[in-house]
């Protein structure tokens, strides 16, 4: 059986009243909210930046299968039985959201390396960068930037234009939820106003082109996760942390507490850790349940079909991954298998039911072993 979960059975538009001054606004414009409780439904597999991100100098041929954050790589993650994909928008200047990881665009011409920032160019501008949709039609050699700032030609092993969040929402498989990065620059101060702006900016193609597809919002920047919140409360949006695993000025980033004090505070409806620091500090997912807060991670671990398991039984509500087709399929062999005959479904056949029917039966004991051997063998 496939692993497959349903985020919101329906999911309306968002209210013309999010983009107005009408009733229900702060005085600041905001649409004030009452907070609603969201869950995961189930086990959730999610495909980080659709079918895995790029890694340019890893022998890893699936790091380069396909071109992260686009239509094809979207659309190849939903050939395999997930929920979700991740990915990042970013705000052009002239208010066109697109998706892309990065904050700066690198590309060669004449032998120089000619850098931008994704949100000084317009959409015509960021368009011109790598593969065109119109065969006839050169773009510029589209380049990035390693972590040991290197700066290399973007190849993979199928490449795809460039693309915007109304195209991903028109050109995607229906039935795949969206899971949508509110991407800002950890290295910049931003103004509420300009936050506001650009989260209204998203809203909007939100609103035009979801229709019934599942979303989540998330974000790094703890004011854009709580602004979101603000504007609209028709999706559930989750507070993204390293969890102490990088150290930032702000401290709201750097611990599993201070994101669930973000949590709180915004009426957000959950955290996405990196999944080493839940390992390091297994007591945080009690406070996270305990605060009626959903919890899904990402990182390379998530990578490892055992370490997934372990989450499962951890309690944890969905991993975001790079091996998608991998995962999806540990995922689907370890914990959705069918039912010895001496163990039969119940007759109601719920997925609640095939949930606690093929959960593995750990003692609490062996439970709390296994939690304190992940813990010692990731601070080594």
């Amino acid at each position: 059986m496939a692993l497959r979960t349903v985020l919101v059975a329906d999911i309306p538009s968002l209210p013309d009243s999010v983009y107005g001054l009408s009733e229900g606004m702060s005085p600041s414009g905001l649409e004030l909210s009452k907070p609603k409780p969201f869950k995961m439904p189930g086990f959730s597999v999610i495909g980080h930046r659709g079918n895995g991100m790029n890694v340019l100098q890893s022998s890893d041929r699936r790091t380069r299968g396909f071109k992260e954050n686009s239509i094809l790589s979207f659309n190849s993650a939903a050939k395999f039985p997930i929920d979700f994909i991740e990915f990042d928008v970013q705000v052009t200047k002239d208010d066109c959201p697109v998706i892309f990881h990065d904050d700066f665009i690198y590309s060669q011409e004449n032998g120089i390396v000619n850098e931008s920032r994704v949100t000084d160019l317009s959409l015509s501008e960021f368009l011109l960068y790598g593969p065109q949709k119109e065969a006839e039609k050169t773009g510029k050699t589209l380049m990035r930037k390693s972590k040991e700032g290197q700066v290399l030609k973007w190849d993979v092993d199928s490449d795809d234009p460039l693309c915007t969040l109304q195209e991903a929402f028109e050109r995607v498989e229906q039935s795949l939820g969206f899971n949508i990065e509110l991407k800002f620059d950890d290295q910049v101060v931003y103004e509420r106003e300009f936050l506001v702006h650009v989260l209204r900016t998203v809203l909007q193609v939100v609103s035009d082109y979801a229709k019934d597809r599942p979303v989540i919002f998330s974000s790094f920047q703890p004011d854009a996760a709580k602004l979101v919140r603000e504007l609209q409360s028709t999706y559930p949006v989750f507070f993204l942390t390293d969890a102490g695993n990088q150290m930032y000025k702000d401290e709201r980033r750097n611990s599993l507490e201070e994101a669930i004090k973000v949590c709180l505070e915004g009426k957000l409806q959950g955290i996405v850790s990196e999944v080493r620091g839940v390992f390091r500090n297994p007591s945080a997912i009690a406070k996270i349940k305990e605060s009626n807060l959903s919890l899904l991670t990402y990182g390379k671990l998530n990578n490892v079909g055992e370490a997934v398991y372990m989450q499962y039984v951890m309690g944890i509500e969905g991993v975001i991954v790079d091996f998608v087709e991998e995962i999806s399929e540990s995922v689907t062999l370890m914990m959705i298998r069918p039912p010895s005959p001496s163990s039969p479904l119940p007759s109601s056949g719920s997925k609640d039911d095939v949930a606690a029917t093929t959960r593995p039966d750990f003692s609490q004991k062996e439970i709390d072993f296994l939690l304190k051997l992940l813990s010692k063998l990731i601070q080594h």
